[in-house]
Formats: structure tokens, C-alpha cells, sequence
């Protein structure tokens, strides 16, 4: 359980319900997710958020499959499960295939494994890999 509980639609205020509407309307569905309802005690948090990550996964550079698969890539690394099981159903509906996913939680175990290794050796920085 949430640890201050959710907020649902019909008991926000009226700046909660503005957020509301704006993800239910960019995402076109008809439901705000737990995370939205958790954060939405502090209004201020949950505009804040929610604008920005609006921004950030916006489609640009990165199209929307590869911003979602490197949420879930961070989300596993962090141990989020909640990020995990919510991005991860937003890049299956980009397109990823249970084999991109298999990929994915292969690359992320092996650059857990390989940072772990290379931080516990305190590798120093190949002058090559050095941004001039």
C-alpha cells in the first residue's frame, strides 16, 4: 500500500484533476496509474513530475521504444518494481518482443556485473575512452 495512500479522481482537488486530465488525455486512456494517485498528496510534486516526464519521453532523438527499454534497463537496475512492471508494459506497447526483453535484462545483468567488477578493481579510465 501506498504509504500515504492514493488520491482517485473523485477526491482530488481541482489542481490534482487538471494534472489528471492531461496524462489520461497525452496517454488517451480513461485511467491515471498508482504512481500518479501516490504522488498526487503534494500537488506540486506531481505537476512537476508529471511535466517532465512528459518532456523526457517524448519522442526525439530516441524514438519512444528505446526511451521505454532504457526506463525498464534503469528501473531493474534499481530494483523500482513498479517502474519495471509499468515501462515495461509501455515498450511492449511500442513493439518490444519477449526477445528484445530477454536482451535487455541481459545487457542490464551483464553491466551490473562488469561496473561492480570494474569500481571494485578501481579501473582507472583508458585514455583513449577520454573525451577530448
Amino acid at each position: 500500500m501506498a504509504t500515504l495512500g492514493l488520491i482517485e479522481y473523485r477526491d482530488a482537488s481541482p489542481e490534482v484533476r487538471a494534472v489528471y486530465d492531461d496524462i489520461m488525455a497525452t496517454r488517451q486512456t480513461d485511467s491515471v496509474n498508482n504512481f500518479w494517485k501516490a504522488i498526487a498528496h503534494d500537488p506540486a510534486t506531481l505537476r512537476r513530475t508529471w511535466e517532465s516526464v512528459k518532456q523526457v519521453m517524448m519522442p526525439g532523438a530516441l524514438d519512444a521504444l528505446t526511451k521505454e527499454m532504457l526506463y525498464v534497463a534503469i528501473s531493474a537496475s534499481n530494483q523500482c518494481g513498479y517502474c519495471i512492471a509499468s515501462h515495461t508494459a509501455a515498450a511492449r506497447k511500442a513493439g518490444m518482443t519477449d526477445a528484445q526483453f530477454g536482451e535487455l535484462m541481459a545487457v542490464v545483468g551483464m553491466a551490473n556485473e562488469t561496473n561492480r567488477l570494474a569500481s571494485g578493481y578501481q579501473v582507472e579510465i583508458d585514455e583513449r575512452f577520454r573525451i577530448p
